[in-house]
C-alpha cells in the first residue's frame, strides 16, 4: 500500500493541481485561432514542436495538463511521482517563459505585462522541486544524536 501524502503536502497539490487540471481542460475546446497561438509561442521557443500540427499539439498538452493536475489531485500518488510530474511540465513552461521574446523585461528575468501569466510557472517549478524532496530523512551527525536522543530521522 502507498502511503498517502504528508498533510503539508495537499495545500500546494490541491491548488497547483486544480489551476493545472482546468488549463488542461480548457485547452480541449480550444478554437483553431487559440491552437495556432498555442503552437506558434511553444514553436518559437522549442521549433522542433514544428513538426507536429496546432490541433494535434493543443490536445497532446491538454492531455499533459490534464495528467500532471490530475496526479497532483489523486492522493494515492505519492508526492514525489507528482512532483516529478509537476517539475518536468512547469520546466518546460519556464523554458517557454525564458525564450520566447516579449516576455521579460531587457536584461532582466522580471516578467512584461505580456510575461506575467508565463511568469507563475516557476511557482510551479519550484513547488515541484519541493515535491520531490518530500519525505526526505536528514542526515544526523553525532553531535545532533546527542542533542536529540532517540531521535527518529
Amino acid at each position: 500500500m502507498l502511503p498517502l501524502p504528508a498533510p503539508r503536502d495537499f495545500p500546494p497539490r490541491i491548488a497547483t493541481g486544480a489551476f493545472i487540471l482546468n488549463s488542461g481542460l480548457g485547452k480541449l475546446k480550444a478554437d483553431e485561432a487559440t491552437q495556432q497561438g498555442l503552437h506558434g509561442m511553444a514553436c518559437t521557443a522549442y521549433p522542433f514542436l514544428k513538426k507536429i500540427e496546432p490541433g494535434r499539439f493543443t490536445r497532446l498538452l491538454a492531455w499533459s495538463e490534464i495528467a500532471v493536475g490530475g496526479s497532483l489531485l489523486v492522493p494515492v500518488i505519492p508526492t514525489r511521482l507528482a512532483g516529478l510530474a509537476l517539475t518536468g511540465f512547469s520546466g518546460g513552461l519556464v523554458g517557454l517563459y525564458l525564450r520566447v521574446p516579449g516576455m521579460r523585461e531587457p536584461g532582466s528575468l522580471r516578467p512584461t505585462q505580456d510575461g506575467i501569466a508565463l511568469a507563475k510557472d516557476f511557482w510551479m517549478f519550484g513547488i515541484g522541486l519541493g515535491f520531490l524532496g518530500a519525505g526526505t530523512r536528514r542526515a544526523c551527525g553525532p553531535a545532533h544524536r546527542r542533542r536529540h536522543r532517540g531521535c527518529a530521522h
